[in-house]
C-alpha cells in the first residue's frame, strides 16, 4: 500500500488508465473478430462494412497512447489484404 498521498493518487490514475486501455483494446478485438467472421463466411458486403468499422476504431485508438500508429497501420494493411484476397477469389 502506498504511504504518500501523491502515490495514492498515482495508483488511482494508473487504474483508470489501465481500464481505459483495456476497454479500447477490447473494442479493437471485437471489431476485428466481426470482420474475420465476415471473411470466413465469404460475405463481401458485411466484410467491407466491418472493415470500415475496424479501420475507424484503429485510427481512433492509434491517436492515443494505447497502440502505436505504425501498429495500427500494419493491422489495417493486413486486414485489407484479406479483404482483397476474398474479392479476387470470388471474382476469379
Amino acid at each position: 500500500m502506498p504511504n504518500t498521498p501523491a502515490r495514492k493518487k498515482q495508483m488511482r490514475q494508473d487504474d483508470a488508465r489501465r481500464a481505459r486501455n483495456r476497454w479500447r483494446k477490447r473494442v479493437l478485438k471485437d471489431r476485428t473478430k466481426e470482420f474475420l467472421v465476415a471473411i470466413q463466411d465469404r460475405n463481401v458486403e458485411s466484410a467491407e462494412t466491418a472493415f470500415r468499422a475496424v479501420q475507424k476504431a484503429l485510427d481512433q485508438v492509434s491517436t492515443t497512447s494505447t497502440i502505436h500508429k505504425n501498429h495500427a497501420a500494419r493491422r489495417k494493411s493486413r486486414l485489407s489484404q484479406r479483404l482483397r484476397d476474398l474479392k479476387t477469389s470470388l471474382a476469379g
